[in-house]
C-alpha cells in the first residue's frame, strides 16, 4: 500500500470515529430525555393527563331577592324561555351548524354571523361576543323568547340539533307602585379577570360567565345574594365529550336581603321630586326672568332614630330593566350621554349642592357651643365690611329680633354678622396659631365633608370650605390659576364674554393670595354658600341628629339577611358613628326653632294644612345662590311624637327657585304618607312596620295586598280662621 493510500485509509478512519461519537452522543441523550419525561417529572405528565379526562361544569345559583320592609320584592328572579345551544353537539355536523344557525336566525330575526359570534370561546384574540363559560355548558343564545319561537325548535328537533329550548332565570325588577328606585338596587354583569383571580385567590368557584352586582345594593351585598355555584366533575373523551358523572355538588341559593326602603313611601317620594321638579320648571326666576331649569333634584327619607334609609330618590333617573340581560351599546350611550344629564349618578348620595339656610343649624349649634346667647341680633338688609356688601335674600329686614326668630325667618345678615365676628377671633387674615373655626369645626362633627358610610357605592364626601383646605387647594391650583390670570379663558370669550372676565379676575386674585381665608369665605360659609357641599344624604343626617337627641348614625339600607329556608343569616343593626358635641339645651333650642319655623316661620305655607296637634311637625328652608346659576330649592322638614320626631324627608332641586315654593309642598305630602295623613288617619308613630317581614321555611313570602296604585289623598281640610 502506497504511502498515499495509507493517508486516505487514516481519514476514513477517523471520519467513522467521529460519526460513531455523534451517534452515540445522540442516543444518550435521547435516553436521558426519556428518563427526565419518564422518571424525573413522570407523574406530573401522568396527572395532567388524567386531568384532560375530566371536566369540571359549574351550576349558577339561584340569586337572592332584594324585599322592602314588607317583604314585597324590589329585585326578584323570573322565569322565562331561552334557546340554549349544545356546541359540541351543532360543530359535530357535516357544515358545522351553519345550516342549523340559518334557520335560528330567521326564527330569531337575526342574522347566523350574530348567533355565531355568540358560541364561540372566549380568549384574549377573540372579541366580544363570545361566550365565557364552559364548552359543556348549554350556551344561552336568545333569552326571554316567545312561547311560539321556543315551540318551532323543539317540535322540530331534527332541524335544530343540539339546540334546545327551556325555562332559564332571569333578574326582574317587579316595581311594587310602580316604583322605579334604580339607583338603590344597581344591576348585574360578567364578571372581570380581577374577580376571578380574587375568587380563585378565596378558594372560591368563579367562571366568566358568572353574574356580580354591579352598583348599588346589588354591588354592595353581592357576596350574600349570589349564594354558592353548584359543581359537577364530568369524565371526558380524547374529543371532549362527557362519558360519565364523577361528582356532584348542587348549588345553594343565594341570601335574601330585607331593606328599610318602603316601597309606598320610595314610589310616593319619587313622584313628589317629579312634582318639585314640574312645579320649579312652571315657575320663573325673579333675578332673570327665566323659568327655572331644574336640571337635577334628589330626595331622602331617613328614620330618626336608627338612620335607616326609608326611601331615596334621584332626577333624573333611568329604567333599572335596561340591564336585563345585557345593556345594548346604544342604550349605554344614552345613560352616560351629556344630554340626558348624567341619569346613571344618584344625586342622592353621589350628587353635591350648596345647602343654604338649611346649614345654619349648624352655625347655631356652633354659636350656642361658643357662648352666643339666645337674645337679640339685629336682622338688617345688609351686612358691609371692606366694601363688600352681603344682603338678605330678597333684601329683607326685620329689626331686632332674637336668635329663634332667625332662624324662624332664616335671617341672612344675623349669621353674616357672627361669621366674621368668629373669624376675627381665630386672628382674621393672620390667624393664630390654631384657629378654633367653630362653624366648619362643628359642621365637620356633623359628618359634613366626608362620607356617611351608607351602604352603596360611589358615595360623594361633599365640602366643608376651611383654612387648611385653602392652603391646600391653593398649593395644588397655583401654577393653573396663574396661567389662567394671565391667558384669560378663551373659550368663553365668544360665548360668555363677561364670565371669561370674571372667571380671569378671579384666577388673578387665587394666583396672588388664594391661600388665605378671607372674610367673605367666612361670612357666606355661615349660610352654607361659597365652598361648602353636602349632599342630601347627608343634610338629612344631620336634622335625623338634631331630631332623635344628638345621635349621628351610620345610614343603612340594609336591614338584615335572611336565607332561602326564611332564618335570619345576620342582622343589619343600626351603627352609631358618634354624639354631637352639643349640650342638651341646644338641640332642645334648635328643634323649638324648627317647630317654629314650621308653624309661623318661613316653611309656615307648606304645613299649611297639617295636623300640628297630633303629629308635631319640623322644618327648615333654604335658598342657596350659586354663581352663574339659577339658587338651588333646599327644604328639611322631620314629624312625630314619642320619644322624639321619627322620620326626615330632606330635598334639594339644583337651579329651582326658593326652598318653600319649590321643595316644601313635596316634603310635606311625603310626610303626609309616612304618617298616614295622606290616607285620612294620622298615626304620630307612622305607619311603617317595626319587625321584619316572616319569610317561610319553603322560601315563600309573604302574602301582600297588591301593590299597584298610590291611595288617592283625602280632601284638604278647611284651614282655620286667622
Amino acid at each position: 500500500m502506497t504511502s498515499t493510500q495509507s493517508r486516505l485509509a487514516d481519514r476514513r478512519h477517523a471520519r467513522l470515529m467521529v460519526l460513531r461519537v455523534l451517534v452515540l452522543a445522540l442516543l444518550m441523550t435521547l435516553v436521558g430525555r426519556l428518563w427526565y419525561l419518564q422518571v424525573r417529572t413522570g407523574q406530573t405528565f401522568r396527572d395532567a393527563a388524567a386531568a384532560n379526562d375530566v371536566r369540571t361544569v359549574v351550576t349558577t345559583a339561584v340569586r337572592g331577592d332584594v324585599l322592602d320592609d314588607l317583604g314585597r320584592p324590589l329585585i326578584d328572579n323570573s322565569s322565562a324561555l331561552t334557546l340554549s345551544v349544545d356546541r359540541g353537539t351543532l360543530l359535530a355536523g357535516k357544515d358545522h351548524g351553519a345550516a342549523t344557525l340559518a334557520r335560528l336566525a330567521s326564527i330569531l330575526k337575526t342574522t347566523p354571523q350574530a348567533l355565531s359570534d355568540k358560541i364561540r370561546i372566549c380568549s384574549p384574540k377573540v372579541p366580544k361576543p363570545c361566550w365565557n363559560g364552559s364548552p359543556l355548558q348549554p350556551i344561552p343564545i336568545a333569552r326571554d323568547v316567545s312561547v311560539q319561537q321556543a315551540l318551532m325548535v323543539a317540535e322540530q328537533h331534527d332541524l335544530f340539533p343540539g339546540v334546545t329550548a327551556g325555562p332559564d332565570t332571569i333578574r326582574r325588577f317587579p316595581a311594587p307602585y310602580s316604583l322605579n328606585a334604580a339607583h338603590i338596587l344597581g344591576y348585574l354583569s360578567p364578571a372581570v379577570e380581577a374577580e376571578l383571580s380574587a375568587a380563585a385567590a378565596k378558594g372560591e368557584v368563579m367562571q366568566r360567565s358568572d353574574l356580580v352586582g354591579r352598583s348599588g345594593l346589588e354591588e354592595t351585598y353581592d357576596s350574600y345574594l349570589r349564594g354558592k355555584p353548584g359543581v359537577t366533575q364530568v369524565s371526558v373523551d380524547i374529543v371532549g365529550h362527557a362519558q360519565s358523572t364523577l361528582a356532584n355538588t348542587p348549588p345553594v341559593n343565594g341570601d335574601h336581603l330585607v331593606t328599610a326602603i318602603d316601597a309606598r313611601i320610595q314610589a310616593v317620594a319619587e313622584r313628589e321630586l317629579n312634582n318639585a321638579v314640574l312645579r320649579a320648571r312652571s315657575q320663573t326666576s325673579p333675578t332673570n326672568g327665566k323659568p327655572y331649569v331644574a336640571d337635577s333634584a334628589a330626595v331622602v327619607v331617613l328614620e330618626a332614630r336608627t338612620g335607616r334609609v326609608v326611601a331615596m330618590a334621584s332626577d333624573p333617573t333611568y329604567d333599572p330593566n335596561v340591564w336585563t340581560g345585557g345593556i345594548s351599546s346604544g342604550d349605554y350611550a344614552a345613560l352616560t350621554g351629556a344630554s340626558a344629564g348624567t341619569p346613571l349618578l344618584s344625586r342622592a348620595f353621589q350628587g353635591e349642592f350648596a345647602p343654604g339656610s338649611t346649614f345654619k343649624v349648624v352655625t347655631t349649634a356652633a354659636m350656642l357651643e361658643h357662648g352666643y346667647g339666645t337674645g337679640t341680633y339685629d336682622c338688617s338688609p345688609s351686612f358691609s365690611y371692606g366694601g363688600q356688601s352681603f344682603t338678605n335674600f330678597e333684601g329683607e329686614a326685620f329689626g331686632p329680633i332674637s336668635l329663634k326668630r332667625a332662624i324662624e325667618m332664616s335671617c341672612d345678615t344675623v349669621f353674616y354678622r357672627v361669621g366674621f365676628d368668629m373669624w376675627q377671633h381665630d386672628g382674621g387674615i393672620k390667624p393664630v396659631a390654631h384657629p378654633a373655626e367653630p362653624i366648619a369645626a362643628m359642621a365637620h362633627a356633623f359628618g359634613l365633608g366626608a362620607k356617611t358610610g351608607i351602604d352603596l357605592p360611589g358615595e360623594a364626601p361633599g365640602d366643608i370650605l376651611d383654612r387648611a383646605e385653602k392652603q391646600s387647594t391653593w398649593n395644588k391650583m397655583h401654577g393653573i390659576w396663574c396661567k389662567r390670570g394671565k391667558d384669560g379663558y378663551p373659550e368663553l370669550q365668544g360665548s360668555d364674554p363677561a364670565r371669561a372676565a370674571y372667571l380671569k379676575q378671579l384666577a388673578k386674585e387665587n394666583c396672588a393670595d388664594g391661600f388665605q381665608y378671607k372674610p367673605g369665605d367666612a361670612v357666606i360659609s355661615a349660610i352654607g354658600q361659597g365652598g361648602d357641599l353636602v349632599s342630601p344624604l347627608q343634610l338629612a343626617r344631620v336634622y335625623a341628629a338634631i331630631a332623635n337627641g344628638g345621635t349621628l348614625y351610620q345610614p343603612q339600607i340594609g336591614r338584615a339577611i335572611v336565607g332561602p329556608d326564611g332564618k335570619v343569616v345576620k342582622d343589619l343593626a343600626p351603627i352609631v358613628t358618634r354624639r354631637l358635641p352639643v349640650s342638651g339645651s341646644t338641640l332642645a333650642f334648635l328643634n323649638d326653632a324648627f317647630h317654629g319655623t314650621a308653624i309661623e316661620g318661613t316653611a309656615a305655607p307648606a304645613f299649611a294644612g297639617w295636623p300640628q296637634d297630633v303629629i308635631p311637625a319640623f322644618a327648615k328652608t333654604g335658598t342657596a345662590e350659586v354663581y352663574g346659576k339659577q339658587t338651588t330649592s333646599c327644604f328639611v322638614g322631620y314629624a312625630g311624637t314619642g320619644t322624639g320626631p321619627r322620620y326626615v324627608v330632606a330635598m334639594m332641586v339644583s337651579q329651582g327657585g326658593t326652598g318653600v315654593g319649590t321643595s316644601g309642598p313635596s316634603v310635606e305630602k311625603i310626610l303626609e304618607a309616612l304618617f298616614g295623613v295622606d290616607m285620612g288617619h294620622p298615626d304620630p308613630n307612622g305607619t311603617l312596620p317595626k319587625a321584619l317581614p316572616a319569610i317561610r321555611p319553603d322560601g315563600l313570602l309573604p302574602a301582600l295586598p297588591p301593590a299597584t296604585t298610590l291611595p288617592t289623598p283625602p280632601p284638604p281640610s278647611p284651614k282655620p280662621a286667622p
